[in-house]
């Protein structure tokens, strides 16, 4: 299985994201509080909660999803509600918990009426997740869904063409797979899915940083 190697389209040099006052740099509690009082973007105006993440920061496993819906901007928590809970069961099903990964998403705030993110309102997001990936240092990362795939690899894929094969993100092995959520409307496609676990599986068991 050959591997498609993605970068961000907007990598930049390291010194000009220090002097534009990025994340870079930044330790758990600082990268925090700056997502806490964040007003990169217009959505900082409409939030109740910011969504900065959950889970064990020294995780092998990284999860990547799309944008806090309305019960995540009320807990300010990732995953929570049906589609959560399917997510939980996905974790369990190949050894993993909630607990023992990173739960992280595109966005911090969630988007009015769950519409899709912007361009601008993820690039504005982009340095927090990419410093959470950097601090996490995970041996694999899971893109679950078409917002969240696309984002990270830069591309217009829909996910049913990204699922199934092996990308990297800055060195780290990267699968796309559906969104919980897709899974709910879409119990037929949980085979799929199973396979896309499968598949993070070995490679997190192959990778050598």
């Amino acid at each position: 299985m050959g591997i498609d190697v993605w970068l961000p389209r907007d990598e930049q040099d390291p010194e000009v994201h220090e002097e534009s006052g990025s994340a870079g740099g930044m330790g758990w509690e600082a990268l925090r509080d700056c997502v806490t009082h964040c007003t990169r973007c217009e959505l900082a105006q409409s939030r109740t909660n910011t969504v900065f993440g959950v889970g064990n920061p020294d995780a092998d496993w990284m999860i990547v999803g799309e944008a806090p819906g309305a019960e995540e901007d009320r807990r300010g928590e990732p995953f929570v509600g049906r589609a959560g809970k399917l997510l939980d069961e996905m974790l369990r099903a190949i050894g993993q918990s909630r607990d023992g990964v990173f739960i992280a998403n595109i966005l911090k705030c969630r988007p009015p009426n769950n519409r899709d993110p912007k361009a601008s309102e993820a690039a504005s997001c982009r340095q927090y997740l990419d410093r959470q990936i950097e601090l996490v240092q995970p041996k694999i990362i899971l893109a679950v869904g078409r917002i969240a795939a696309q984002n990270l690899l830069g591309c217009d894929d829909p996910v049913g063409r990204m699922r199934g094969r092996q990308y990297e993100l800055n060195g780290i092995p990267l699968v796309v797979t559906y969104h919980p959520a897709y899974l709910l409307r879409s119990p037929s496609q949980k085979s799929k899915s199973w396979s896309d676990l499968c598949l993070a599986t070995r490679l997190a068991a192959e990778y050598v940083a």
